[in-house]
């Protein structure tokens, strides 16, 4: 999860480059760090708001399932997540060193390296170069994971309410909480020959919501206190579902949208003492995205007494693989 937990992510593979990203100046820094961060922002929204359903079928009333879920969103084949052009006519103080007007840079997702670039006052009396960052494909990472407990009780008829939670993490650096509800409605159980149908059909609602910290005070990359990332994810998730009602082995399918915004503070107090524009500066900036597509996916459901097992594929801009252990009753 602590891919997630960054939300703002491969900042954290970069921190060695927030010097000379603030070396450019403000502008140039909070422009380099929104394309930079957008793909990645992007596939944790859709991993967050995925995973919710394994059946179509509502629990009865006081029926219970708790069980542990575990989701990856795909970017290995997707180039267009991994790279995005710089176009230096679009910076105030940055540069290609090769000359170049623009070219594709790593996203934090990608792993193109080996690109430098240079930042130098308006009259070109000093100048400082260095090495745009890389992403999580040059450490042969090629997945968002996320993971947390997720728990289904069966209320009045044909409803079920749902709530996923990871509990909070707390270390020296990292800080890390998740939570989240939904309600799922079996529209077959209004129907007179329900128990004698095939399959169930339903609608869900469901919202996620990921708190996340990363603390670099202590890496001395660049001097300054209570050098932070701060991020806010909140995912909406509207599906339909509907899946096979036998004993033992169904099938189910879903199609949706996923809606979701992230939000990414850059804090604490930043000393550039490097480059042309040496200041220093304060909460320097903040990253607001917001995200949507339609997802379609297709699994299967194993039950076994009191155990479930279930796994499943999502078609979506990001595509996920989910699968999930869980133990219940009714």
């Amino acid at each position: 999860m602590l891919l997630g937990v960054l939300g703002s992510t491969a900042l954290g593979t970069a921190q060695s480059n927030v010097n000379d990203l603030l070396a450019a100046g403000l502008a140039d820094a909070q422009r380099f760090t929104t394309d930079y961060l957008s793909p990645a922002q992007t596939g944790i929204v859709y991993s967050l708001g995925s995973s919710w359903l394994n059946t179509a079928k509502a629990k009865p009333l006081a029926g219970f399932e708790i069980g542990f879920i575990g989701s990856m969103a795909g970017f290995k084949n997707k180039e267009d997540k991994k790279s995005f052009v710089l176009n230096t006519a679009e910076y105030e103080n940055l540069r290609f060193e090769d000359g170049s007007t623009s070219k594709s840079v790593s996203t934090a997702l990608g792993e193109l390296s080996g690109i430098n670039v240079v930042v130098e006052d308006e009259n070109g009396f000093f100048s400082q170069s260095f090495e745009l960052p890389t992403g999580l494909a040059s450490e042969n990472i090629n997945f968002l994971p996320a993971g947390f407990l997720q728990v289904g009780v069966g209320l009045i008829k044909g409803t079920e309410i749902k709530a996923r939670f990871l509990p909070k993490i707390d270390t020296d650096e990292v800080e890390v909480g998740l939570y989240g509800f939904g309600i799922l409605h079996d529209f077959t159980e209004h129907l007179p020959a329900d128990k004698l149908l095939p399959i169930a059909i339903s609608g869900f609602i469901g919202y996620t919501h990921l708190d996340g910290s990363y603390d670099f005070t202590n890496t001395n990359f660049i001097d300054g206190e209570n050098q932070r990332i701060e991020a806010r994810y909140n995912t909406w998730t509207f599906q339909a579902a509907v899946s096979t009602r036998l004993p033992v082995i169904n099938f189910y399918g879903t199609l949706g949208y996923i809606s979701g915004k992230s939000e990414t503070d850059i804090l604490g107090t930043y000393r550039v003492t490097s480059g042309p524009f040496q200041t220093t500066y304060t909460d320097p900036f903040s990253i607001s995205q917001k995200d949507g597509g339609v997802t379609a996916g297709v699994g299967t459901r194993l039950k076994l007494g009191f155990f479930r097992l279930h796994a499943d594929y999502t078609l979506a801009e990001f595509n996920i693989f989910s699968a999930g252990v869980s133990f219940g009753f009714r």
